[in-house]
């Protein structure tokens, strides 16, 4: 008995689900299948890059086109200051200058030397190169060594004489000097230890000393 009212309930309730389901019908979304994709595109994605910047005011910002033909050199401006200028050389013996004993000097080259915290060249005159080498009937010797030295040990032990600026101005200089009463420049040139510059006093003891094959242009 229990059994046959169990049974009539359960059907029951069967039949009034399927009329609740004919009176509130539900909506369902019908899917599309996803599209088949290769393997090859599976395995190598294409990301889509958008660039979302836009150029503004572009012929403004572009630097405009220069022709040749426009352009024209126009001349240096001046220095802002003394620091842009640069050092003008002193002038040869200055009135301020005064005849100066030099003691102990040491030579530097054939025509230049240093003393007294000085750095003398003997005006008029060009040293030969330390590192020059003279042919004299082709025998090579170190002729410019052998001038240095040469004017060293005439020097040695003696001071020189010269016109030099205050004791406060210690700049290179191209000074007259004299050793007693012998000129310093003459006595390098026409011994040939020193060559005479173009525009100095000394160009006929060069020619003197060429000739008599005196220095470097003589024997070793």
């Amino acid at each position: 008995m229990m059994i046959a009212v169990a049974s009539l309930e359960l059907l029951v309730g069967i039949l009034l689900l399927i009329r609740a389901a004919t009176l509130f019908p539900v909506k369902r979304t019908v899917t599309n299948p996803a599209p088949e994709v290769s393997d090859e595109v599976a395995q190598h994605p294409v990301r889509s890059i958008v660039n979302s910047a836009r150029k503004i005011a572009e012929d403004l910002i572009a630097p405009p086109q220069i022709e040749g033909t426009d352009m024209e050199r126009v001349e240096p401006r001046s220095p802002l200051g003394d620091l842009g200028l640069a050092p003008q050389p002193k002038p040869s013996m200055p009135k301020d200058w005064l005849e100066t004993p030099l003691y102990r000097p040491v030579a530097t080259s054939s025509a230049g030397f240093d003393s007294m915290g000085r750095k003398l060249f003997i005006s008029g005159t060009q040293s030969v190169a330390i590192d020059r080498v003279c042919l004299f009937h082709e025998s090579a010797w170190p002729c410019g060594q052998r001038a240095r030295a040469a004017f060293n040990n005439w020097m040695r032990g003696r001071a020189l004489s010269c016109f030099v600026p205050p004791t406060g101005d210690r700049f290179p200089v191209a000074a007259t000097c004299r050793l007693g009463k012998q000129d310093v420049g003459a006595w390098l040139v026409s011994n040939g230890w020193a060559l005479a510059l173009p525009s100095g006093i000394y160009g006929k003891a060069e020619a003197a000393a060429r000739t008599a094959e005196m220095g470097i242009f003589g024997p070793p």
